[in-house]
């Protein structure tokens, strides 16, 4: 098996997956780009809702504007309504000068207003105008200021539900909400899990100035796999470099998957060959499918017998080769086939191999 080479860039912004929930909600948000409109987006913890606000934004007519970034939760009243909307000179103890804030500073842009949940009531009145009618007054100031912003909020708890209890001013929610698009949880989009693992695996590895990245195992992979995922694609990020970080380096693909950083290090039990969709078997790991490949052809000898099973029992044996000699990277095996990538998919999907998904970049 031959390691992959680490990209010195490998992009930590990507978003990665082909699972039908994702791709609906990438769909949704690709309509809704160039809709000069606020969107909520609302997904649990770690779901990525920062990376579709900024596909937002980078899809649409404003993509050459500032995107601006706000999580209401980590400021405190008074300094989130400085930090939206400015203030003046003298407003308060410590304001020396005018403060331009960051709806100012986003005009001709996005602004992003993560945990949205957690703006105080006096702050979600000032908001409200601002996405109604694009004005905006710092603080301790008496003159209306004109914005072009295009307001994106994210929260991770139930709005309308919050609105209802008066928690959340429902004339916001309603100007908001424009369109609703809902991050699917990790667990929703398992059949990404791989190629996200990939993605963050090489990431780490070029931190790490690894020469190469050998790849996760397949048991390690259908640990991944099998896990709920409560903190979304950040858990899985952090367990994917723990994991690297506790194996080190030598060139062979990770077994050990490190889920719990309070828990006992477990190597994980190999899977058989059918369950992960493996193309050899850890049982026989000295039986590669080039040895099979021979035996193969070596059979063909015999007579009578059936051309076109032999030939498709080679052909699969060559896209296993392949597969295994690329550590389970498709684009690499394609390469080695000297195939393009959807010939290597038709290939795969008639010989039942499960592919692993193609990335889609923001």
């Amino acid at each position: 098996m031959s390691p992959s080479p680490v990209s010195p860039d490998p992009g930590s912004n990507a978003m990665i997956g082909e699972s039908p929930a994702f791709l609906e909600m990438l769909d949704l948000v690709s309509r809704l780009a160039p809709v000069d409109r606020p969107v909520l987006i609302l997904g649990e913890r770690g779901s990525g809702k920062e990376l579709v606000a900024e596909r937002l934004h980078y899809l649409s007519g404003r993509w050459d504007g500032p995107f601006t970034r706000t999580n209401c939760a980590a400021l405190a009243e008074g300094v989130l309504d400085s930090e939206l909307f400015g203030h003046e000179a003298g407003a308060f103890t410590g304001a020396v000068r005018r403060h331009a804030g960051r709806f100012e500073r986003s005009s001709g842009g996005t602004l992003f207003l993560d945990e949205i949940a957690s703006a105080p009531i006096s702050v979600q009145e000032k908001l409200l105008r601002a996405v109604e009618y694009g004005e905006i007054e710092r603080v301790g100031g008496t003159g209306t200021l004109t914005v072009d912003v295009r307001v994106v909020a994210a929260a991770n708890t139930d709005l309308r539900a919050e609105a209802q209890s008066g928690r959340f001013r429902a004339d916001l929610l309603d100007r908001l909400a424009f369109d609703v698009v809902r991050v699917p949880p990790l667990r929703a989009r398992r059949p990404d899990i791989p190629a996200l693992v990939d993605h963050f695996g090489r990431a780490m590895a070029a931190d790490l100035r690894w020469s190469h990245f050998p790849g996760f195992a397949e048991e390690a992979i259908a640990a991944f796999s099998a896990h709920d995922w409560p903190g979304n694609i950040r858990e899985l990020r952090g367990a994917v470099e723990r994991s690297m970080v506790r194996a080190g380096t030598n060139g062979r693909p990770i077994t050990a998957v490190v889920l719990d950083p309070f828990g006992p290090v477990t190597p994980t039990p190999p899977v058989p060959a059918d369950a992960a969709g493996s193309v050899s078997s850890p049982d026989a790991p000295h039986v590669t499918p080039l040895d099979r490949l021979s035996a193969a052809v070596r059979s063909a000898g015999e007579t009578p017998f059936d051309f076109h099973k032999v030939i498709g029992h080679v052909e699969g044996l060559l896209l296993d080769a392949a597969i295994q000699q690329s550590a389970n990277n498709l684009k690499d095996a394609s390469y080695y086939m000297n195939l393009s990538y959807d010939q290597l998919r038709t290939i795969m999907k008639r010989h039942g191999r499960r592919a692993r998904p193609r990335r889609n970049q923001v």
